[in-house]
């Protein structure tokens, strides 16, 4: 059993940073790509970025420049610093992780909202 948990997200005007986290805990042996994908009311869940086991990372256009995302692979967590935030970057983010020989999981989500 594997489980992915989001943290940090909040409301925040827009301009401003947050920074989301995400542990995977459970059984466990190795990690392969790690993502973040959000989804907005009315919307469809789009990813927004991955980062995998070596470090290779890719970015939707929207958020190339003002997102960045990392992981620590000895505490099986994936980051997410966001910069310049914007209204249109409201949404329930959640984070997904190629698990090896359990499978692909998401997380629950983490809410952000952007709003002066």
């Amino acid at each position: 059993q594997v489980q992915l948990v989001e943290s940090g997200g909040g409301l925040v005007q827009p301009g401003g940073s947050l920074r989301l986290s995400c542990a995977a805990s459970g059984s466990i042996f190795s990690i392969g790509a790690m993502r973040w994908g959000r989804q907005a009311p009315g919307k469809q869940r789009e990813l927004v970025a991955e980062i995998t086991s070596s470090g290779r990372t890719n970015y939707v256009d929207s958020v190339k420049g003002r997102f960045t995302i990392s992981r620590d692979n000895a505490k099986n967590t994936v980051y997410l610093q966001m910069n310049s935030l914007k209204p249109e970057d409201t949404a329930v983010y959640y984070c997904n992780a190629d698990i090896f020989s359990e499978g692909n999981y998401w997380g629950k989500g983490t809410q952000v909202t952007v709003s002066s």
